[in-house]
């Protein structure tokens, strides 16, 4: 009975150890700090201002169906120095996949995210006018209802999650020259703050990003109109062809000043040759549009995602699935190397 006795203490005992002491060769996920708006600057929760630099990877679901949705695409980012990535969930894949299938992968994504130490957007991943529920291609169209759904689910899920720090509300509208119908920066803030204040019915730790008309490129009304809730951020996308250079006073005019405000991300923006694989008016360009941009985010201490993180998808960061850098993804691996802090070992 002694012996017995002794089997099952000594059996408990190393059951306590186990659960007690992690295995020293389990990788252990990394701890990250809550974001939150002070002022124009994103800060963690000791204080310290955060300025995110990374990549856009490209929908979910087509990596997944590409047999790319896997941790070593995320590590692939981290290699790079990355220490933000953004998830652009388009509606038509997310009503195809099923909500369901869809989160699976969102969930898988966040812990990858977490293990690696980035924090993550999600990215509602739709182009054209939410208020006449016009959209510029098929994979675009959606509805307010769905739209707001969509919010609904995704903070609820995600809730006092450190890792999933932001949402961006929607990718870009855009009347597309009143193609898709009228929309004023009023109209569209509304529809904005209808957003926000869902997701904000459910969490109160996430940042809402918010970009601007003209494809995300313009915020000159948040001058006279911001967005009327604390603890948001904004948006653009600016494209080297979006205006001719010399860009640094225009982009002052369009999105810069608010960065003196508020925090801005400018969560897609890239370059590629006039003779690149799939490349289209706005986004060629070069290095001297990437040197730039660069620096004018360096001086206003805005944050980004470089566009993107796929081969096939323009302006390209890789060339292939062994994450051998484009052009441009060597000119931005570079500045993310030079400009995060390096990961802790």
């Amino acid at each position: 009975m002694k012996n017995i006795l002794r089997c099952v203490l000594a059996s408990l005992g190393i059951s306590i150890f186990l659960a007690v002491v992690p295995s020293l060769s389990q990788p252990q996920q990394q701890k990250l700090s809550f974001i939150r708006v002070e002022g124009n600057h994103f800060v963690d929760e000791s204080g310290k201002e955060i300025i995110f630099r990374g990549v856009s990877f490209s929908d979910p679901d087509r990596l997944e169906k590409a047999g790319q949705w896997n941790k070593t695409y995320f590590e692939a980012a981290q290699k790079w120095n990355a220490n933000i990535v953004r998830f652009p969930v388009h509606p038509a894949a997310w009503r195809e996949r099923g909500e369901e299938e869809y989160l699976k992968l969102l969930d898988q994504g966040v812990v990858w995210a977490g293990e690696l130490g980035m924090y993550v957007i999600i990215d509602w991943h739709s182009i054209g006018n939410l208020r006449t529920e016009l959209f510029q291609h098929p994979m675009y169209n959606t509805s307010k209802t769905e739209t707001f759904r969509f919010w609904k689910t995704i903070a609820a899920r995600y809730a006092g999650n450190p890792v999933t720090a932001f949402y961006e509300v929607f990718n870009e509208a855009t009347r597309f020259n009143d193609t898709l119908g009228k929309l004023t920066w009023e109209q569209h803030k509304e529809l904005m703050e209808e957003i926000i204040a869902i997701i904000y019915a459910h969490d109160k730790t996430v940042i809402p990003l918010v970009g601007g008309l003209d494809w995300a490129y313009d915020l000159s009304f948040v001058r006279e109109d911001p967005i009327a809730y604390p603890g948001i951020a904004y948006v653009t996308h600016p494209y080297p062809q979006k205006r001719e250079a010399p860009w640094e006073g225009k982009w002052e005019e369009s999105w810069g000043f608010v960065a003196d405000r508020y925090p801005v991300i400018a969560t897609e923006f890239g370059f590629m040759s006039a003779d690149g694989r799939g490349a289209h008016i706005p986004v060629i360009g070069d290095e001297t549009y990437g040197e730039a941009i660069i620096n004018y985010f360096n001086k206003k201490g805005i944050s980004w995602t470089a566009w993107v993180f796929d081969p096939s998808w323009s302006p390209q960061l890789i060339e292939n699935w062994n994450f051998e850098p484009t052009p441009q993804g060597r000119f931005f691996k570079a500045k993310m190397m030079q400009l995060n802090p390096k990961p802790a070992k």
